[in-house]
């Protein structure tokens, strides 16, 4: 199966009870997402507290979703890391167990310039078979990933995709046009997905995929066959939900609201905390107002 899709991949959570991975749910979440029409299954991203986990732990999440899936979609493996040796192991061990794709975000922290990025993707991409997809998302990782830098590492047979987390379209829009369609392209924020889609974007890597999977997938499926203004009504209707996810860091909102529909418990790790009070009512109100609350 190829790793590349056309839809909405869900940057899944990694549901945690007192400590550890709780498997029972996420095996839950797995099947409820693929039923409600999600195209792929990200895993081990940032959503997912990747930057929490151990490398077995994430390698044990990343196997056991490879399992549940049963190849009923792609499994994307995230397997960034800021020391390009690391990454290239976990790259590798990500393909081993089963991972149809990998999604690996620029280095953070320490960064890199155009050359050492260049070298950090085209060292892990000569180490496995599978796609790569770049993660692009200064704000998190104070590098950017610019349009030439890309397309130069689009040459590379298995660089084949950018999740595009920049939130510049006028940046997006550059890329578009040097890449052509040598490069599929995610949108990596939801409030983003239909512009990305209206520059020849293939779909998006969605956190509300997480809450209403049908509704990203429907929204990109009906861009992708001609009805732009149904994908127009679905993503204006899930704005306040969109910005309620995101009313503090992600994926604290995220969790919160999966925790109120009763599919996983409300547990992070630190750094991260709970939502606070305020925040949960007004996100609870948001959720009451899509119907996603459960029937009591």
């Amino acid at each position: 199966m190829s790793g590349l899709f056309y839809g909405s991949g869900v940057a899944l959570v990694t549901p945690f009870f007192r400590g550890e991975i709780d498997y029972v749910r996420l095996g839950a979440l797995i099947d409820w997402q693929i039923s409600e029409k999600t195209d792929a299954l990200i895993i081990c991203g940032t959503t997912g507290e990747a930057s929490t986990m151990t490398d077995e732990e994430r390698m044990d999440t990343i196997a056991f979703a490879v399992s549940r899936a049963q190849g009923r979609v792609p499994v994307i493996a995230g397997t960034g890391a800021n020391d390009t040796r690391r990454a290239i192991v976990l790259s590798e061990r990500a393909e081993a167990v089963g991972a149809d794709a990998l999604l690996v975000v620029t280095p953070y922290y320490n960064k890199a310039n155009a050359d050492g990025l260049v070298r950090h993707y085209t060292g892990i991409a000569d180490h496995v078979s599978i796609p790569v997809i770049a993660y692009n998302v200064p704000s998190r990782t104070g590098v950017n990933l610019t349009p030439h830098i890309m397309v130069e590492l689009a040459r590379h047979p298995r660089i084949q995709g950018i999740k595009e987390a920049s939130g510049n379209i006028a940046q997006i829009s550059e890329l578009a046009h040097l890449a052509g369609d040598g490069l599929f392209i995610y949108s990596g924020n939801d409030a983003d997905t239909l512009p990305i889609l209206s520059l020849g974007g293939r779909g998006v890597i969605s956190v509300a995929a997480n809450i209403v999977p049908r509704r990203m997938h429907d929204l990109v499926m009906h861009f992708l066959k001609g009805d732009f203004a149904e994908s127009q009504k679905i993503q204006l209707a899930l704005i306040p939900l969109m910005q309620a996810l995101f009313c503090d860091i992600n994926p604290i909102p995220v969790k919160a609201a999966l925790s109120m529909m009763d599919k996983i418990m409300d547990e992070l790790r630190l750094p991260l905390t709970s939502l606070n009070a305020d925040k949960r009512a007004q996100l609870k109100s948001i959720l009451a107002d899509f119907d996603l609350l459960p029937k009591k």
